[in-house]
């Protein structure tokens, strides 16, 4: 197997790159500062004064004295002033103030690199008969899910952090929800849910018992089925708790980017249509509903065949490719609307009675645009955890892009490679030994090591696992943004 390869010079240039043009060149920082994003200044004491009608106020010790207990009494302004919020573009030094700005730039810039070196690897395989070679793109789309989770996850420790505990309740809640339809979802029948997790399973069960008896220990396999099904359904409810805040945070930033698109259509189509992408993606795997229809579509009282089954998987791909690239191009729409929660807040307090304090319209102005990369985490990252999943799911599953072409039959291995037995080296073969022949002997075993995970870790097993993976995300995105939607919509205003 050739480990050293284009893949690996490729991969490492990419890495390199990326490194040293982060400061110079970001896509994620042209993300947010390419002018496209406006955000909201908070009123200064001065213009909160000039608008109710009133001088500012001097801090001095005969307004101590008056004051009583020798502190400042806070400035208050009337409720339903006229004021109205000075906007400006966000540029690169109001993004470096930003919370987690550093996690977002370098999360969204791999990705970026990370989409490069797989299509490179796309292009090379189809140019190259590659199929001994390990797959560095896949790998780069494998760690790209691993870093989105991880950023997910601190994002959740920092809810869990917070004093008040509402937030914490909400992902608990969620996940616990997650686990229960997990269990009921790894019970379905192959035949109505399409995942392959139990060919998957047996492939790789199958192989590790071979591997296994090779090497001199006992293998149970009902109880091992038994135990992966039950962490697997653990993993489900760690994601649902994960994706609890983005999707309520969709719903909201969804309806209000639909509110402010209001007099163009064509806009408000394409942001529905984002909106219910994850259900798409969950009918595409219902068998009866996606791949049998389409086979067999009833036209009257005969039956015509829409996408054959052949290709059906080629079909999906696309279909998951461009749905995520659809909801990254309307990006921009849904910031923009989160950006308008500050000026939104201004007219919901204009219509209350009473007098507030002038430091808490300036923290709730700003502290808006200060999670403005949190909210832009949430809304990437379920994005990229589906495509880059579906990446995966296609090299490592031997799924093809080819729309008029077949996908390859998998054929697992039957027979593992078995370990080399050792050389015997005596004292002067092992002094005269050099740093090539050290470097051709490594080689060789990470040659075989990769061969035998090739050989245990199927395309079956792939193909069920970042299906079921990619379907997962998808529902966990569908049952928390319509939660939200409902929350937003009749909880909220009632």
């Amino acid at each position: 197997m050739a480990l050293m390869g284009v893949q690996l010079v490729v991969s490492l240039l990419a890495a390199s790159i990326m490194q040293r043009m982060a400061p110079h060149c970001s896509f994620a920082r042209w993300l947010l500062c390419n002018g496209s994003l406006f955000r909201f200044k908070h009123p200064s004491e001065g213009e909160l004064c000039a608008l109710a009608g009133k001088q500012i106020p001097k801090t001095n010790r005969r307004d101590r004295r008056q004051n009583g207990n020798g502190e400042n009494k806070p400035l208050t302004v009337p409720k339903d002033i006229d004021l109205n919020l000075e906007s400006a573009p966000v540029t690169v030094l109001d993004a470096l103030v930003l919370r987690f700005f550093v996690e977002y730039q370098w999360l969204v810039d791999f990705a970026v690199y990370a989409a490069g070196v797989y299509i490179f690897t796309e292009g090379y395989y189809s140019v190259v008969d590659a199929s001994k070679e390990v797959n560095i793109g896949a790998i780069w789309c494998v760690l790209t899910v691993f870093f989105c989770l991880r950023t997910l996850h601190t994002l959740m420790s920092h809810y869990f952090r917070s004093d008040e505990g509402g937030e914490r309740s909400v992902c608990l809640a969620f996940g616990f929800l997650s686990l229960l339809v997990a269990m009921l979802v790894l019970v379905v029948r192959e035949d109505y849910l399409e995942f392959g997790l139990e060919p998957g399973f047996n492939s790789l069960f199958d192989n590790l018992e071979v591997f296994a008896k090779q090497q001199g220990y006992e293998w149970s396999v009902p109880v091992t089925k038994l135990t992966v099904k039950l962490g697997l359904a653990a993993i489900c409810a760690f994601i649902g708790a994960l994706l609890a805040f983005p999707g309520l945070r969709l719903a909201q930033t969804h309806l209000d980017a639909v509110k402010m698109n209001a007099g163009r259509p064509v806009i408000q189509v394409l942001l529905h249509i984002s909106f219910l992408s994850p259900l798409v993606i969950l009918i595409l795997w219902v068998k009866p509903i996606a791949r049998d229809f389409l086979a067999n579509a009833p036209m009257g009282k005969t039956t015509i065949t829409l996408i054959p089954s052949s290709t059906f998987n080629s079909v999906r791909l696309w279909v998951v490719v461009g749905l995520c690239f659809l909801r990254l191009l309307l990006t921009r729409f849904h910031l923009q609307a989160y950006l308008h929660l500050a000026p939104k807040w201004v007219e919901q307090m204009k219509k209350e009675a009473g007098r507030i304090a002038a430091i808490d319209i300036q923290r709730k102005v700003t502290r808006v645009f200060c999670y403005l990369t949190v909210v832009t985490m949430q809304y990437v990252i379920p994005v990229l955890l589906v495509l880059f999943s579906t990446l995966a799911m296609k090299s490592l599953g031997d799924y093809s892009w080819g729309i008029g072409q077949e996908t390859p039959g998998v054929t697992p291995a039957a027979v593992l490679p078995t370990a080399a037995p050792p050389v015997v080296k005596f004292e002067e073969d092992e002094d005269a030994e050099d740093m090539e022949e050290d470097i051709q002997a490594t080689a060789a075993h990470l040659a075989e090591v990769f061969t035998t995970l090739r050989a245990v870790l199927t395309p079956l097993f792939f193909r069920g696992l970042f299906a079921f993976f990619t379907w997962w995300v998808a529902a966990c995105q569908v049952i928390s943004s319509l939660f939200g939607i409902y929350f937003h919509q009749y909880l909220m205003q009632n």
